[in-house]
């Protein structure tokens, strides 16, 4: 996860949130120790009770990250599982430190990893996989689902978000090297417009982009699979971690599959004991040193520097 200081931008937003069903609504999206914090930084022990770090089995080495949806249930990237079987994946939750001890921590192994059927790994189109965990795990301070954005949820440009992960901390240079402590930063949503002008024939409407213009904050490898949340009265799921152009490159924000588009499919797999969706409308507007929303043209293909957020 790359991030460096850059000017602040004021937003103004309005939002609405209607609750949809299943997982109880008044435990999803809760995180009892979460403190208030400040963007570009460790975060602190128990802030993202629903952040999973998906490890390779027999090494154990970071994979994707990813979230619990519910007591049996994690939410991922389908690119995170292309190599990736159900019996060489271990799922960790309530994990502070890659290495070291993590008190709080618990594993589970796989029993079935579920990728959408149109998953196109050369544009990141579908990018979303289930995976079902090997036992169902026991919700506590340190170990919550995550609420998921609901059919129908939009996300004004500008709205804060917040993602979460061990990835990279830099692109290219010498420090290249994982993190060991969870980290956290916070970006805003990108109008589709903008995106849509950079991303070109890649950008669908199952993409959700979020990342200062400017660069210099946002995702890097390892980061894939992990949630983008919004605070509305609870914690809410918006997007998962799909791709970058350098991690964080100045014009191109990152790419997340917007959850919304895929709560139906979901449901369709889990069945029973459904994640708590919840319906987020936000509007708004940017004051002095709004992001700006020009149009780009392009001289040259920008496929070969977008890449995949798997380790």
């Amino acid at each position: 996860m790359c991030f460096h200081s850059f000017p602040f931008y004021i937003v103004l937003y309005t939002a609405f949130v209607s609750f949809k069903t299943s997982v109880p609504i008044n435990l999803c999206g809760r995180a009892p120790l979460n403190p208030k914090i400040v963007g570009g930084q460790n975060a602190v022990r128990g802030s993202w009770p629903w952040q999973a770090s998906i490890n390779y089995v027999p090494n154990g080495g970071l994979v994707c990250g990813g979230s619990l949806i519910n007591k049996d249930w994690v939410l991922s990237a389908a690119q995170c599982f292309q190599e990736l079987t159900a019996s060489t994946t271990v799922i960790y939750l309530g994990r502070q430190w890659q290495i070291g001890t993590n008190s709080h921590q618990i594993s589970r192994t796989v029993t079935q990893i579920i990728i959408h059927p149109k998953y196109h790994p050369d544009t990141f189109d579908n990018d979303i996989a289930l995976v079902q965990l090997s036992s169902s795990v026991t919700f506590n301070d340190y170990i919550r689902p995550v609420c998921l954005a609901a059919a129908g949820s939009t996300f004004a440009a500008g709205t804060e978000s917040w993602i979460t992960g061990w990835g990279k901390l830099n692109f290219g240079g010498e420090d290249t090297t994982l993190p060991n402590t969870l980290q956290e930063v916070k970006i805003p949503v990108i109008s589709n417009s903008y995106c849509k002008s950079v991303y070109e024939s890649i950008f669908t409407d199952n993409i959700l982009c979020a990342g200062p213009i400017e660069g210099g904050k946002g995702l890097c490898q390892g980061d894939g699979g992990g949630p983008l949340v919004i605070n509305g009265s609870q914690w809410i799921q918006s997007g998962i971690t799909s791709f970058s152009v350098q991690c964080t490159a100045p014009k191109y924000p990152g790419g997340y599959t917007r959850v919304s588009r895929y709560q139906h499919w979901i449901s369709s797999h889990i069945k029973s004991d459904l994640p708590g969706f919840v319906e987020f409308k936000s509007s708004g507007f940017r004051s002095s040193n709004s992001l700006p929303l020009f149009s780009i043209s392009l001289t040259f293909s920008i496929f070969p520097l977008i890449f995949s957020l798997f380790c």
